[in-house]
């Protein structure tokens, strides 16, 4: 039985294939562009990390907290199969992630996750609104990054000195606008979900809010 990451990959080279085969000649076929955008990423880790953390000690978690607002940025390649659907390949970095927790007995674990450079590949579906110049975006796709932490402790907690790290590939998808100003140069601001590891067996969903510069060749 095939995996799910096989069903996604297998899903975009059968909708690139009839793209390309099923595009007009009024269609603006065959174009490449390149783009690259900036913004902010957030993200939330939960109990079942800090546990696995403090997996082995005698202290557990008894609260988490979040304190992030990093800055993300990605890279892209495209191939416009015609108006309505591209291929997207490109790179991603999701930025550093907090956590501060209390435990029982007595302490406190502090942690960072940053999410290092990534991968991805996407089928997006444009849908032209006004005169071909403004157009609603959708995205989905498969990704991989890998998730670096470090965690230290006081009290309880003050034998706590992890830094795991684990990669992981998984599932992504997106929606938001493009507007063109020329044929050649246009701007995109979008929303994407990452699902990305935690750095240990737990996963997380950040979502990065991006705005982007493209030009088409």
């Amino acid at each position: 039985m095939h995996s799910w990451k096989n069903i996604l990959v297998s899903a975009f080279l059968g909708l690139a294939t009839t793209a390309a085969l099923g595009a007009t000649p009024a269609e603006p076929t065959g174009t490449w562009y390149l783009g690259a955008g900036a913004g902010r990423s957030t993200g939330s880790v939960d109990n079942s990390t800090v546990s696995a953390v403090l997996n082995g000690t005698a202290a557990t978690a008894t609260g988490v907290s979040n304190s992030n607002n990093p800055t993300g940025g990605k890279a892209f390649l495209g191939y416009q199969f015609n108006k309505y659907l591209a291929a997207e390949g490109g790179v991603f970095r999701l930025g550093q992630f907090n956590v501060n927790a209390t435990t029982v007995p007595a302490g406190t674990v502090v942690g960072t996750l940053s999410n290092t450079v990534g991968w991805n590949l996407d089928v997006v579906g444009t849908a032209p609104i006004v005169a071909d110049k403004f157009l609603l975006l959708a995205r989905l796709g498969v990704q991989s990054s890998k998730t670096r932490d470090l965690f230290v402790g006081t009290g309880a907690a003050a034998a706590l000195g992890a830094a795991p790290s684990k990669n992981l590939v998984s599932y992504k998808y997106g929606a938001g606008a493009e507007f063109d100003f020329t044929r050649n140069v246009g701007v995109r601001a979008e929303w994407e979900r990452y699902r990305v590891s935690d750095g240990i067996s737990g996963k997380v969903n950040v979502n990065m809010i991006t705005g982007s510069l493209l030009y088409r060749f």
